[in-house]
Formats: C-alpha cells, sequence, structure tokens
C-alpha cells in the first residue's frame, strides 16, 4: 500500500488524538505503525506536556535556498504536505523574521484537513512588515515575540524576552507560549531559527527533509557552534521515511 493512502486512512485519527480523543488503532501492520509513531507524539502533546519540533527542508548540500534566497520549492508535493500535516497538528507555528521578510508565509493548513495553528513570529528589533501574511486577521492568533520595550500592534499579542547576546532565549520564548495554552510547537524556520532552537537543546525533534537536488551555493540549514570531536557531535536516534521522491529523517532529540 502507498504510503499517502497509509496516511490518508489514519489522519482522522491523528485529528482525535489532537484534540484528546486516544484513536490508536488496535492493530497496525509495519508500514502503518512507522507513520503513526511519525505524526502521533506531535498529536498527543497536550495541556500538560510541551513537544518542540523543528523542520527544515533541504537539498542534499544542506541547503535550503540559492544565494538570491529562492526556496520555492526545495522539496516536493508529498514533503510540503508532510509540513502542513505538522502545522494541522500543532498549537503553534514558529518562524523567525528572516523568514518573514524572505517568504512571506502563510503559516496556514491547505495542503490537508485541519485546523490552522496560532502564528509566532520571532522579531527582535521590530522588523515586521504590517503586510506581512502571518498577520492576517483570520480568526487565529497571532504572536510578535520581541525584545523588551517593543511596540505593540493591534490585534496581536505581543510577548517580550530579554535578549542575550542579540538573541531571544528559545527556552524563554518556549516557556512563555506554554503560559499561553500553547504547548504543541513547530518551528519552521528559517534556518537560523532551527539552528538556535537545536543549539539550545529546545527541541525534542527535528524532522529533516532533504530533497534529491544539488544546489551548490546559498545558505546552509544548519549551522551550529563548532565542536572539536565528533564525540561532542549530536546523535539523535533517526527514523527514515519516503515523502516521494524526498527523505525524510525524523531526529529523536530526547526519549
Amino acid at each position: 500500500m502507498k504510503s499517502e493512502t497509509i496516511i490518508t486512512r489514519l489522519w482522522p485519527l491523528l485529528l482525535q488524538e489532537r484534540d484528546g480523543v486516544p484513536s490508536r488503532p488496535r492493530q497496525l501492520g509495519a508500514a502503518a505503525r512507522s507513520w503513526w509513531d511519525l505524526y502521533a507524539p506531535l498529536a498527543a502533546g497536550g495541556p500538560q506536556r510541551n513537544i518542540v519540533i523543528g523542520q527544515l527542508g533541504q537539498s542534499l548540500d544542506g541547503r535550503i535556498a540559492t544565494p538570491t534566497g529562492h526556496s520555492h520549492y526545495v522539496n516536493g508535493p508529498a514533503a510540503i504536505r508532510h509540513l502542513h500535516r505538522l502545522r494541522a497538528l500543532v498549537d503553534a507555528a514558529i518562524v523567525g523574521i528572516g523568514t518573514v521578510l524572505a517568504d512571506d508565509p502563510r503559516l496556514t493548513v491547505r495542503e490537508v484537513a485541519g485546523p490552522n495553528p496560532a502564528r509566532v513570529v520571532i522579531d527582535p528589533h521590530d522588523r515586521l512588515p504590517a503586510g506581512a501574511r502571518l498577520l492576517a486577521d483570520d480568526g487565529v492568533p497571532r504572536f510578535v515575540v520581541q525584545a523588551n520595550g517593543g511596540p505593540r500592534r493591534v490585534g496581536v499579542t505581543t510577548i517580550e524576552v530579554l535578549e542575550q547576546d542579540g538573541r531571544l532565549d528559545p527556552h524563554a520564548i518556549v516557556a512563555a507560549l506554554a503560559k499561553r495554552g500553547l504547548r504543541r510547537l513547530l518551528v519552521e524556520g528559517g534556518g537560523r531559527t532551527v539552528s538556535t532552537f537545536l543549539a539550545a537543546g529546545a527541541l525534542d525533534r527535528l524532522h529533516l527533509c532533504v530533497a534529491p537536488l544539488i544546489i551548490g551555493s546559498g545558505p546552509l540549514g544548519l549551522a551550529l557552534p563548532p565542536i572539536d570531536r565528533l564525540d561532542d557531535a549530536l546523535r539523535p536516534k533517526v527514523t527514515v521515511h519516503r515523502l516521494g521522491e524526498d527523505v525524510l529523517f525524523d531526529c529523536a532529540l530526547r526519549q
């Protein structure tokens, strides 16, 4: 059975899990179990448990865009649907201001059935354009995370976090969102934001979707502080899934 067929059958049950209704089928074949185990940890998060997942789409050589910033689309349709599934399962999707300025994302669920998440942009120095699409007043909560003393926007909740070394602490951001009932979080981009959360140990899982192309130049997806020895490298438990022509690496950073 094709993976998309399996996921389509499981998807209504995963949405029920998201809403707090335990729905795991009693019997699952190996293929179905693999897909269930990919999404269920995120769906089952809730009022009593934080779960933070980072997601990046990249080329074989680790690039997320060309040098001009063109990134639509590094990954194929199946990987895009996977991203929209993640959005549908979380309470909030988070992006950095660089992604907003480069891509102007909507952060809505369009490729699958499911609710839109709350939208969060990390904007320490008030660079967010007033017309950014994620600020659309469509009934979904919108948040701007900024350093102390920044301006307020009508209809948008401002979260102030202390700035340290030019950055906002990912753990403080996660804690602030949890206080507002947002515990299932998707850190969607860009590479710098996902890297900051990963380096801080603020991610539970990381999904890397690798496309079969070589860009050869342009920004890298992950950039972490340097290490001297491979003993200090991150070694997550990894499960591999095929998403059309792309390969998804589901990296469990905390058991």
